[in-house]
């Protein structure tokens, strides 16, 4: 078992208080992670003593900073298990990391007619760069339904693939509302069958359980360093080698480009950096090889084993609620507890357990066209990671009881 109250001592914000003295329970890492001293010590030490520009100096302050971000570039590599570092493109996060995608990969392979086949699951960032690019060239977005458990309806995706005018599979990994964990293996094949693109958002997956991209074999795969622990800020582009070459740089600039010439043309630069275009975030991917790591030392699977007991604990608790009812219940989910109560707002019972030191997420949470399969305009999210603790769910339970009582 992991020793939680040792974790809890390498996040200084969960020292802290709120309104008036009341201690901090955080149960919001669905939308972001807090960070490890670990991770701000490196972001500090790098400005403090390496900051310079990288891959353009011969000076030992640009030395150093290169080799401490490509050897972050290299760490992502082995965390996800990819073939290679090439393979590893910073983007600003998981949003910047779609679009650059749709934008490139996209634009060059997307006809008018074709077909792009999204989940009602999916987080907008996943969703609304399909559309407008559906709507560029032409082509149709295609939806991917939900079960009322709060799963992909496997029936109608297996129907859906069955158009041979599918060109891109785009869908989670992990629901950042629902906490489904979805089989990302099985419809990455399936996409391949076809001979479709498969995109996969692992903004949820990569800090709650393994990723090892060679057995999963998506083409491309995304997801952000902020919702892992790592600084705001970075994110990861992974993609194949051969579409990655194939796509045409996205932004211009210095970095990506091999040579300038105003009467030839340009020439780009190779795997990544053609799709590095300007000052890359240096920091943030210093702190991110490190959040990385940290997950690694303590162990993805003891991770992912006590989110899913906390997640579990909370849901037990909270049955006894009048009225509550949970948005998704599938059966591989992560530690991700949404709900709605009949009678009560969400905005209301989240400011509420605000005034309790309880952070929790309310709304859409980014996943409107997936709350309206339910009719709902919002939940209550709770979310858990490796730092929170039992005594936090049993908080939240006697905390949504004592809400609930107050505004019925």
């Amino acid at each position: 078992m992991m020793d939680v109250q040792r974790i809890r001592k390498q996040f200084p914000i969960l020292s802290r208080t709120v309104h008036g003295g009341r201690p901090l329970i955080y149960l919001d890492s669905a939308a972001s992670m807090q960070k490890p001293i670990a991770v701000i010590e490196a972001t500090r030490e790098y400005y403090q003593h390496v900051h310079a520009n990288v891959h353009r100096g011969v000076h030992a302050l640009s030395q150093q900073a290169t080799d401490a971000f490509e050897a972050a570039r290299k760490q992502v590599q082995h965390f996800l298990n990819a073939p290679s570092e090439r393979q590893i493109i910073w983007t600003s996060g998981a949003t910047d990391a779609i679009n650059l995608i749709a934008q490139s990969w996209g634009r060059a392979h997307i006809d008018a007619g074709d077909v792009l086949l999204v989940t009602r699951m999916d987080h907008h960032a996943n969703l609304v760069p399909w559309q407008m690019l559906a709507a560029e060239k032409r082509a149709e977005l295609s939806v991917v339904e939900v079960t009322d458990q709060g799963e992909l309806d496997a029936a109608d995706f297996e129907r859906k693939l069955q158009n041979p005018k599918v060109k891109l599979v785009a869908f989670n990994h992990v629901s950042n509302t629902l906490g489904t964990i979805n089989d990302v293996g099985r419809w990455v094949k399936a996409a391949q069958n076809i001979g479709a693109i498969s995109v996969v958002d692992g903004a949820q997956g990569v800090p709650h359980q393994r990723v090892d991209l060679q057995a999963l074999d998506p083409d491309f795969y995304v997801f952000s360093g902020h919702k892992a622990y790592g600084p705001t800020g970075i994110g990861v582009l992974y993609g194949k080698t051969e579409l990655l070459e194939s796509m045409p740089p996205w932004r211009g600039g210095g970095e990506m480009i091999a040579d300038v010439n105003l009467d030839q043309g340009t020439t780009y630069a190779e795997l990544p950096f053609k799709f590095e275009a300007g000052t890359p975030p240096i920091a943030q991917a210093v702190g991110l090889g490190v959040a990385l790591k940290w997950m690694t030392d303590i162990g993805l699977d003891a991770i992912s084993a006590h989110e899913e007991m906390l997640g579990a604990h909370a849901r037990k608790l909270l049955r006894d609620i009048p009225g509550i009812r949970f948005v998704g219940e599938a059966q591989d989910v992560t530690g991700v507890v949404s709900f709605v109560v009949d009678g009560v707002h969400s905005y209301d019972l989240g400011t509420l357990l605000d005034g309790m030191g309880i952070a929790v997420r309310t709304g859409q949470h980014c996943t409107q066209p997936l709350l309206d399969h339910w009719g709902l305009r919002g939940t209550v999210r709770a979310s858990f990671a490796a730092y929170n603790t039992l005594s936090e769910a049993d908080a939240l339970a006697a905390g949504v009881h004592r809400a609930v009582n107050m505004l019925k």
